[in-house]
């Protein structure tokens, strides 16, 4: 059925004249897999749009939708049968949500992940919420980028300002010098300039945001980062201070609020040496660093994002065990320079007290490439963390 159009009534307000509801989602990748599981269980059927016939989302879905983001037919064909409709990538075209949302409930609004896809529309938000990042410049163009007024700002981190994730899209910058042929080995497109920062910790916050405003949030977590991937993930974190995390959270929160957000939003936090706390991105969607909580949280991140999406009462999830994820790349199917695959010892790891084992139905393993994760839970964090060590010894990963 259609909503109303520019309807702003929850979702759960049409359920009652709708036999089979069904959410829709744009994007066919592990976080879509997880969002239709989890809104299966909540008794919705979900329609996915994905333009690859081998989507993990699509094959997960009761509809896979093949088509263009973009494309109105498609779109049109969401909008008429979803109670509700979301996004399950920070990179899907603001434009295609809009159209959406003529017809349909739509979380979160374009205009918020339009932000999260702008790293200097993200800065300035940061700054009308009153939270700190990183010192930065807006490059966008060959004399902004030779401009010595950057000096300040050196070493740095240039990030193009859209289209970058798990570390792609970004160089070290030692030197004024080495800047315009940094700047141009990244496109010559718009850049931001981030002054590199003393970090001791890296950490991150996922809200949930209802249409009433009403905010629940999943414990901080503690996460560790290699080449821009995250690869392990603490919960509790272990080597953040209490008034750090609800400093997280507070800012996480009026992030949200300053967004006028609907849905599941994360932001990433740096810890700095000083102990100073500073932003560094936001993401639009459920995120890598909270898939624990399908295994240790009564209420998983995914529950909340069907729940916003619907209208449905928001609950603060409760933490029932601690817990380590490790993320589960594409590498460990490879031997050292061989280019054949070979599937990894899962059950080497599935012999572990606590571990449950996630992958996301990615036929083809490639190096870098995201294919699953791992969750290790325990009655404390030291006991997680003791078998989560166990685990990366046997898969061959690195200790933490």
């Amino acid at each position: 059925m259609s909503a109303a159009p520019n309807s702003n009534r929850p979702a759960a307000d049409h359920m009652a004249a709708v036999g089979a509801p069904t959410l829709g989602v744009l994007g066919g990748g592990q976080l879509g897999r997880m969002f239709v599981h989890a809104a299966q269980v909540h008794g919705f059927r979900v329609s996915v749009l994905e333009p690859d016939a081998a989507s993990p989302a699509g094959g997960a879905a009761e509809r896979h939708l093949r088509a263009a983001y973009g494309d109105e037919a498609a779109l049109a064909e969401l909008a008429r049968h979803c109670l509700a409709v979301t996004t399950e990538f920070e990179n899907v075209p603001a434009a295609a949500l809009r159209r959406l949302a003529a017809d349909c409930p739509v979380a979160p609004p374009a205009a918020a992940v339009e932000v999260c896809q702008h790293r200097a529309l993200e800065k300035q938000c940061f700054a009308a919420a009153g939270v700190p990042c990183a010192p930065h410049a807006l490059i966008a163009s060959a004399a902004e980028a030779a401009s010595a007024a950057l000096a300040p700002l050196l070493p740095g981190i240039l990030k193009t300002a859209s289209l970058g994730y798990d570390g792609k899209g970004q160089l070290g910058v030692a030197t004024l010098q080495d800047l315009p042929a940094a700047w141009a080995a990244l496109g010559g497109v718009p850049c931001v300039l981030e002054r590199r920062l003393p970090l001791a910790r890296e950490l991150s916050v996922i809200v949930a945001r209802g249409r009433d405003g009403q905010t629940v949030h999943l414990p901080p977590q503690q996460n560790l980062h290699r080449d821009g991937i995250l690869a392990v993930t603490q919960v509790p974190a272990p080597d953040i201070a209490a008034a750090t995390a609800a400093r997280a959270v507070a800012w996480a929160e009026g992030l949200a609020a300053t967004l006028s957000y609907v849905g599941v939003l994360c932001v990433e936090f740096f810890l700095l040496q000083d102990g100073s706390l500073v932003a560094n991105e936001m993401a639009p969607r459920p995120h890598n660093s909270g898939h624990y909580s399908i295994d240790a949280c009564d209420v998983s991140q995914f529950d909340l994002q069907v729940r916003t999406l619907a209208g449905l009462p928001l609950v603060a999830p409760r933490q029932h065990s601690a817990a380590v994820m490790l993320n589960l790349l594409g590498d460990l199917w490879f031997d050292g320079e061989s280019h054949t695959p070979r599937t990894p010892d899962w059950a080497a790891v599935l012999a572990l007290a606590g571990a449950r084992l996630h992958l996301y139905g990615k036929a083809e393993p490639r190096r870098g490439r995201k294919m699953g994760h791992l969750t290790v839970t325990a009655a404390d964090a030291a006991s997680a963390r003791a078998v989560a060590l166990q685990a990366a010894a046997r898969l061959g990963l690195p200790a933490f």
